[in-house]
């Protein structure tokens, strides 16, 4: 078996390459041809941190992956980072372990951002005027880094609970060539960006639906376990187009799931990427439609995103 460290994987991984690999796993997921078993979730209210096994087999593919990712979101306090984690890959055809991807929670990172970027390109409005960011994490820079391929807008506003947070995502976004405004109210985030990427660990909603503009286009990154939320159940119901990574995952958690649970939505409401990938369903059809896609984290992705790494590296 193969160890593979952050670095050798943040030195081979071709980001466009593994773009193209996400979205045919979102394909052949949506076409019921992965096999997906149920994720295993922990939650460790005590020291507010929760972590998640994943794993995934693309029929046809040489290999299956088993992935485990924790968030322990009280460690920067700590020194620490929020995200780790790794991911194993096994042969499909002996059952052989082949590589352990030491990657500190940066694959599943990197996969949620690509994600992020395809729903952008295919539910953004065609003129975007203000992206907004709630969060001020790795996932929140990531997924700005990663919607500059998607719009030439370049006018960014971050919300955030502290000063500090807030400080080093002005930073990072100015060198990545944004004008930054950052707010402690995410009304005002609503009323400025039609645009807009949740990605925080809240257990509370962050927006309500009265704030949202008409035309906007929401992704939801951060409500990827049981009992998170960042959005209000009516902002679900208001959206003309729900789109979801898992119709399955979805309905059990995710910003859906609450709408769900309240009556406000149906699951016949829901529409997968991988369905509008493959061009089975429509998207966004006017400008001013709202448009929601919410993203829990499939495990397709930590496979193909795995792959990805071990073809570049030739293991």
């Amino acid at each position: 078996m193969k160890l593979i460290t952050k670095p050798q994987i943040l030195a081979s991984l071709d980001t466009e390459r593994a773009l193209s690999a996400i979205e045919e796993g979102f394909i052949a997921y949506s076409a019921g041809n992965v096999q997906v078993p149920p994720v295993q979730a922990f939650t460790f209210a005590e020291t507010n941190g929760d972590c998640c096994i994943k794993s995934a087999y693309k029929v046809g593919s040489p290999t299956f992956t088993v992935k485990v990712s924790t968030g322990f979101y009280d460690n920067p306090s700590n020194g620490l980072p929020s995200n780790d984690g790794l991911m194993m890959v096994f042969s499909a055809h002996t059952g052989q372990p082949l590589a352990l991807l030491q990657d500190q929670g940066w694959l599943t990172a990197m996969r949620t951002a690509l994600a992020g970027r395809i729903a952008a390109r295919l539910l953004a409005p065609s003129q975007v005027k203000a992206i907004g960011i709630l969060g001020t994490g790795m996932q929140a820079s990531m997924q700005l880094e990663q919607l500059r391929s998607v719009t030439d807008c370049r006018q960014v506003i971050v919300w955030g609970r502290h000063a500090e947070g807030l400080g080093a995502y002005v930073t990072m976004a100015r060198d990545l060539g944004f004008t930054v405004r950052s707010t402690h109210d995410a009304a005002e985030l609503a009323g400025l960006a039609n645009l807009i990427v949740s990605a925080t660990p809240s257990r509370e909603p962050l927006l309500q639906a009265h704030w949202i503009q008409p035309g906007t286009h929401i992704t939801a990154v951060g409500a990827d376990g049981p009992g998170k939320q960042e959005l209000d159940p009516g902002l679900v119901a208001r959206a003309d187009r729900l789109v979801v990574d898992s119709i399955t995952q979805c309905a059990q958690y995710g910003e859906v799931s609450h709408a769900i649970g309240k009556g406000l939505v149906t699951a016949n409401q829901l529409v997968e990427l991988g369905a509008l990938l493959a061009s089975r369903a429509h998207g966004r059809e006017s400008d001013d439609q709202i448009t929601l896609a919410d993203l829990t984290g499939v495990a397709v992705q930590d496979a193909q995103i795995a792959d990805c790494v071990l073809a570049a590296i030739g293991a």
